[in-house]
């Protein structure tokens, strides 16, 4: 092997594709047992597959701020802002990146490296009637043009001699979350040797970005793409359920990406008890936290099939660990529950699920997107409407660092960008676990996520007081909401008159106001009249079939106005209905008409083949 990869790295990029094709009819993969070559020339090269999928949705929404990637930094102190700039020029020569912009030529989309030049960095002050968070949104909210670039912004706001806020902004094309602190790690070593007069030799990066991409495509194309796509694609299955949650409005038909962030706290007792879950169990506290949320979207939903978007740093090759530039992938990750499934069911199915993943974590979101072709939307994302991302340590952006007589100071931002309905992130801390809920302002107000936050916590209370405990056990409410569910809110006692029953209170309506409107449904109406006369016709049919006191009669339709006009047939002819849902498994249905004893069923035609009907049981 290692006579091979000697002789490798003297192969031009077209005799190393031209072995990769021969070694694949061997079972062995050429790029992933050989280090990255860089490229041969400067010329405009391929896209990564994410940065593909990111053109595709710039060119549809060419002014969306949506995908801005920024950092804002106040800075306390005596700033040099020669130094200060001499850094960020730095900064772009060594990662070819932040010079990048990108261009169409017929059918495919190329990154072009531009060259490196002079940067410029002009200091700005507040206008009349601005205040600093303004300043920073105006920077932040501002669209980047793929083509023409620069895709690094770099503004300075300078409050007074010695304060100055420092707003850093990418977009996500060339950048990703973990990009973030190499870039803030290297300016910072850039801006102290240089206001100090020296000059910094940085380790030399063994690749750039546009080589992994192109790596990226000859890899996936000698084989991995079919192996980790037929896992997905087994994974996953052929129906892709849309995750239903109940919102506070009706979806827009297009996403605004307006999103707002609530921050939820979880003390140190309860994380000690969720590791000490975690060890118990044989996994790991991101499983945990996973199988919490889907557990809370399963309760909340009703839904069986829960799917949630989980993001991995995807830098498996050490030649990409000190890169700025967009490696994150996205996995989907399933979880099913049925009526009896357990914690401790719940965990272990989270973990080999999560586990198969790892393996499977290089193959690009997108094409999976492009394999299993779920319906288009607009208002939503592919896939996955909610995300989860944990950090076990992560990037602290409430700590300050010091250097070269200034003090950082990380600004966080109270403007948001919800890609998804829902975003938990997760962040483990020596004092306790913080966690913030990002969500879709078009869908949910504030108080409905602070609702689903403590409802969270109970989940997670729940699950460390009993593993064995049923998923459809577990406390959602607290004490407060199940006092007022079942008690306070359901304080409705009045008094009705019993003298007469409901159908009888119906006729006598169509006699007082026959022309007045008793249903509508689905652009049908029927009168009291019409309603009336339609169960009487058919009460007359049911009592030729022997239904009268105490017979019981199954009462079988789809929701809409047949299926009032059949309940109060069978009351007008003294018996008494079964209702029967025709969405419930046909083993339920077949024992609510075994254990009911029914004899006579009233059902729709459209019905007849898909209920489990019994053979002593007549239809009408």
């Amino acid at each position: 092997m290692q006579q091979l990869l000697d002789s490798v790295k003297s192969l031009s990029a077209r005799e190393r594709k031209a072995l990769a094709v021969l070694l694949k009819r061997q079972g062995v993969n050429l790029y992933g047992v050989t280090p990255i070559a860089v490229r041969e020339t400067q010329a405009p090269s391929a896209l990564s597959y994410a940065q593909q999928r990111q053109w595709i949705i710039w060119q549809l929404e060419p002014h969306s701020a949506a995908y801005n990637i920024p950092l804002a930094l106040r800075l306390h102190g005596t700033l040099n802002v020669e130094a200060l700039r001499r850094s960020v020029e730095q900064l772009t020569e060594r990662h070819e990146t932040l010079r990048t912009t990108f261009e169409q030529q017929g059918d495919e989309a190329l990154q072009v490296v531009q060259p490196a030049s002079p940067f410029a960095l002009g200091v700005e002050q507040l206008s009349a009637g601005e205040c600093v968070e303004g300043w920073v949104d105006r920077h932040v909210q501002q669209p980047f043009d793929l083509q023409q670039g620069p895709l690094l912004r770099v503004n300075l706001l300078r409050l007074s001699g010695q304060e100055h806020v420092l707003v850093l902004t990418q977009h996500h094309i060339v950048s990703d979350g973990w990009s973030m602190p190499i870039m803030v790690e290297e300016l910072m070593q850039f801006y102290q040797a240089a206001s100090l007069g020296r000059e910094i030799k940085l380790a030399p990066l063994p690749i750039q970005y546009a080589d992994y991409a192109l790596w990226q495509r000859n890899w996936l194309e000698m084989g991995e793409q079919e192996r980790q796509l037929a896992y997905w694609t087994q994974q996953l299955g052929e129906q892709q359920p849309i995750l239903e949650l109940p919102t506070d409005r009706p979806r827009p038909a297009l996403r605004s990406y307006r999103g707002a962030r609530l921050n939820v706290e979880l003390d140190a007792a309860l994380l000690d008890s969720l590791k000490g879950l975690a060890r118990q169990q044989g996994i790991t506290l991101f499983m945990l936290l996973l199988a919490s949320l889907q557990t809370l979207l399963h309760r909340y939903s009703g839904q069986a099939d829960i799917r949630v978007g989980v993001p991995v740093a995807n830098r498996t090759r050490s030649e990409t660990q000190g890169l700025i530039g967009f490696f994150v992938n996205t996995q989907v990750l399933k979880a099913e529950f049925t009526t009896q499934t357990s914690v401790a069911e719940l965990l272990q199915q989270v973990k080999h699920t999560a586990v198969q993943a790892q393996a499977h974590q290089d193959l690009p979101f997108e094409q999976l997107v492009e394999a299993l072709q779920p319906q288009r939307d607009l208002s939503r994302s592919p896939l996955f409407q909610v995300a989860y991302n944990h950090q076990s340590e992560g990037h602290n952006q409430t700590q300050t660092r010091e250097l070269a007589g200034l003090r950082l100071e990380y600004q966080v931002s109270d403007k948001h960008t919800a890609q998804f309905d829902l975003t938990l992130d997760t962040c483990e801390r020596p004092d306790g676990l913080t966690a913030a809920l990002t969500y879709a302002t078009d869908l949910f107000d504030a108080a409905t996520i602070e609702r689903m936050a403590s409802h969270w916590r109970n989940l997670l209370n729940g699950m460390c007081h009993d593993v064995n405990q049923r998923i459809a056990d577990l406390p959602l409410l607290s004490a407060k909401e199940r006092q007022n569910t079942l008690r306070d809110w359901n304080r409705n006692l009045a008094v009705y008159p019993s003298e007469h029953c409901a159908h009888q209170r119906i006729e006598a309506q169509a006699e007082r106001n026959p022309q007045a409107i008793a249903l509508s449904f689905g652009g049908k109406q029927l009168s009291y009249r019409q309603l009336n006369q339609r169960a009487n016709q058919l009460a007359h049919k049911l009592r030729e079939q022997g239904v009268g006191p105490d017979v019981r009669v199954g009462l079988a339709a789809e929701r809409g106005l047949e299926m009032i006009v059949g309940l109060l047939a069978i009351l007008k002819a003294g018996g008494a209905y079964v209702p029967l849902d025709p969405d419930y498994p046909q083993d339920r249905l077949s024992f609510l008409m075994h254990d009911s004893g029914i004899q006579l069923l009233l059902t729709q035609t459209s019905l007849f083949d898909k209920l489990p009907i019994p053979e002593q049981v007549q239809t009408l």
